[in-house]
């Protein structure tokens, strides 16, 4: 991601630094950045942009695939919101200024003795970035990490500072903490946590049609339950996390970084760069790269297993299913890819969710699978893209607000329940837009 102006505690940046997306796939010239170090500072940031007919956004690590983030106005840095405010041991949460990296907030918590109960495959991105957005892991009874959010703190369109949580302001508690930066800029977010714990992780590979035919017995059987098909083949690796009594038993310095460093991130990085240039290659890398990872039993503290480096660039499409529509929509999915000239380079990812009560959780209301698409970075998407989409959409499928898609607020008034009651909110909070931009008034409405 390119480096823009950075500046010191709670001063404004000049404008026309070209922001760019991890992906690279969005960019956006706001008129100035501001790096506030605390929530006061940045309320005095939102009230000068209103003065000045500005819209606001804040960016975390660039992780989203869409313009959620993108702004023309004042561009907010949280950099300097990171850290923990408090843990307290009594009710088993911990309060988080809103930029911190959940790296680093997975490692602080480990030190504590604490873990989240459940979190994504990666950790780069920013919490506040990371929940607003509905990131999410996979599981048979934990869900997304906004579920596990116990309390939030946000600056409103006219400066206001409003905390929320199920007894005080609930409505605004139910709606943001999927809030997409359409009611507020959160500042600071109170998460359930509980005592560190080891997870087993068992990862094997597995056959196309076994892994479909069985996929309800194993999400029922395992804790945490994924698995990655990859295209041109009938190969899938699958991965079973569940709790372990003990004792630890990581993974090896050097076949952990075999495995996910060197053929993981590595090679797969010299595959992808072979099969963007030429692209008749990709069936057969596919067939050597679905076969490269071996049969492995692994123990460790959460963020460990749940985990992994990503640094091969690529981008994404997340559509959220009911999860008995998955397996249909996958078959749908392999046969498309099987009769058409399309060559798909990544696997795809498979994963489940519990339902929940926030509004625009993409597991509202439903118990949920989700079936996600990549492509190298740099490789033409939109035959692939639009050919799943076209599949998923068909299943009554809800996209990642965070990945790529073309969805607008008629199909999700249509797809979400509760839509009407966060559009109305945001009409409370934000009747001005001071949040809003593009992408928001193509998913939300205007």
């Amino acid at each position: 991601m390119s480096r823009t102006t950075t500046q010191r505690s709670g001063s404004s940046g000049a404008g026309n630094a070209t922001w760019r997306n991890w992906a690279g796939n969005v960019t956006s010239r706001p008129v100035r950045e501001v790096s506030p170090a605390s929530a006061e500072e940045l309320a005095d940031a939102v009230r000068k942009a209103a003065e000045d007919g500005l819209r606001v956004k804040t960016v975390g690590t660039g992780h989203s695939f869409t313009s959620i983030a993108a702004t023309d106005g004042v561009l907010i840095r949280p950099g300097l919101l990171t850290g923990i405010r408090r843990i307290d041991r009594e009710t088993m949460t911990v309060t988080v200024e809103s930029g911190t990296p959940l790296k680093r907030l997975n490692v602080a918590l480990a030190r504590e003795g604490l873990s989240l109960t459940n979190m994504g495959d990666i950790m780069e991105q920013t919490v506040a970035g990371a929940t607003s957005t509905g990131t999410h892991g996979t599981g048979r009874d934990s869900a997304s990490i906004a579920a596990q959010i116990r309390a939030l703190e946000l600056v409103t369109a006219d400066g206001r500072l409003l905390t929320c949580s199920p007894t005080e302001n609930p409505e605004v508690f139910a709606a943001a903490r999927i809030g997409l930066g359409a009611l507020g800029v959160v500042t600071a977010i109170t998460f359930a946590v509980e005592p560190v714990f080891l997870l087993t992780a068992r990862e094997e590979p597995m056959s196309f049609d076994q892994v479909t035919s069985e996929f309800d017995a194993l999400h029922a059987e395992n804790e945490h339950f994924e698995f990655y098909w990859f295209p041109h083949t009938d190969n899938c690796n699958t991965k079973r996390n569940n709790r372990s009594a003990g004792p630890a038993a990581p993974v090896g310095r050097l076949s952990g970084w075999i495995e996910d460093e060197f053929l993981s991130n590595g090679v797969f990085q010299l595959a992808c760069s072979l099969g963007k240039a030429v692209p008749p290659v990709i069936p057969s890398l596919a067939k050597v790269s679905s076969r490269a990872l071996s049969a492995r039993t692994y123990t460790d503290i959460p963020y460990k297993v749940f985990t992994s480096p990503r640094r091969v660039r690529f981008l994404e499409m997340e559509y959220a299913l009911p999860r008995e529509a998955a397996v249909a929509a996958l078959r749908e999915l392999k046969a498309t890819v099987e009769r058409s000239p399309l060559k798909v380079s990544f696997p795809v990812e498979v994963r489940t969710a519990p339902a929940d009560d926030i509004a625009l959780s993409t597991a509202s209301g439903r118990e949920t699978a989700y079936i996600a698409v990549h492509l190298y970075k740099g490789t033409p998407h939109r035959g692939y893209f639009t050919a799943v989409e076209r599949i998923m959409t068909a299943h009554g499928g809800r996209p990642h607000w965070g990945k790529v898609h073309t969805r607008d607020a008629a199909y999700f008034e249509k797809v979400y329940p509760r839509f009407a009651e966060f559009t109305a909110l945001r009409d409370r909070l934000d009747p001005e837009r001071r949040f809003g931009n593009d992408y928001l008034r193509r998913v939300l409405g205007d």
